[in-house]
């Protein structure tokens, strides 16, 4: 495994689907605009279109030619179809224990190995193809507390393998949203309106700005941002690394009482979170694997 190799990983670890036959696997990326618009106003697909000057070379490293892109509204996508005794297919089965797509994939413990630089080059293809840094992500809507989003749809193994990798490469989170009715709908008020999936979004793990500078994107807008707000948090007098490079293990765990929801026991939670009431992330996510 070598970075190049381990940031495609990342892609398709973070947004690709795999189609496998006896003898060929395709594998397509896609990186989708979270919105058209930067937050300076320039157009999203512009400038992911002029990123893949920066990404085809390195896909290509790792894959060779011929490689597919296709640029719609919402998205870009990048495919391409390798024979199964390719090397790079070779990585995904090592790598990847089961899944085809984002929502189902499970990695194996084999990824947790890999050296320090190969972890951050697949971080940063994941937060490519699913991370978003923005103004609008800010920390308690206080001024600076930027923070860069990774959104994880469905995929409760994932969100804590990524979070167990971010603690690998010593960078802290600063709070994951979990999908889970306890903080996507903690007063109840949307299931008693009659929304009773309404809890079932994306996890979404954040980070302060400054703390991801050290993985940081290959998508150039995404960069830029991550790169001006990680300034403004840093010049903020009550912003120093040292509150910001904290675990959750390292600060003072707050819990707020919520009621009981209904859908503590729903079968989409994982069984051994299902059921259980939780009034702090922190809490929900040691259960889950991501602790000290």
């Amino acid at each position: 495994m070598n970075t190049p190799s381990a940031y495609l990983l990342g892609m398709v670890i973070g947004n690709g689907e795999i189609q496998k036959t006896s003898q060929q696997t395709i594998i397509t990326i896609d990186i989708p605009y979270k919105n058209l618009r930067t937050d300076d106003d320039q157009d999203v697909q512009t400038y992911v279109k002029a990123s893949l000057f920066d990404l085809l070379p390195i896909i290509t490293s790792v894959v060779g030619n011929p490689i597919n892109t296709t640029s719609g509204k919402h998205s870009t996508k990048i495919s391409f179809t390798r024979d199964n005794t390719h090397p790079f297919i070779k990585l995904t089965d090592k790598y990847i224990a089961s899944g085809t797509k984002q929502q189902n994939i499970k990695l194996s413990g084999k990824i947790f190995d890999l050296p320090r630089d190969c972890q951050r080059s697949l971080l940063r293809g994941i937060a490519d193809v699913t991370a978003y840094i923005r103004k609008s992500n800010m920390a308690y809507g206080a001024k600076n507390n930027h923070r860069v989003y990774i959104e994880i749809p469905q995929n409760w193994s994932l969100v804590i393998d990524i979070a167990n990798l971010l603690k690998s490469v010593d960078v802290p989170i600063q709070t994951i949203d979990f999908g889970h009715p306890n903080f996507r709908d903690g007063q109840v008020k949307k299931y008693n309106e009659g929304k009773h999936n309404f809890w079932k979004k994306e996890h979404q793990i954040k980070i302060w700005a400054n703390e991801f500078l050290t993985i940081g994107f290959n998508i150039s807008h995404k960069e830029h941002a991550l790169e001006k707000y990680a300034t403004l948090l840093l010049n903020d007098s009550k912003l120093k690394k040292e509150k910001t490079h904290q675990f959750y293990w390292e600060k003072r765990i707050v819990r707020r009482s919520k009621p009981i929801h209904p859908c503590e026991n729903d079968l989409s939670i994982p069984e051994r979170v299902r059921g259980r009431h939780y009034e702090s992330w922190t809490d929900l996510a040691k259960d889950l694997g991501y602790h000290e």
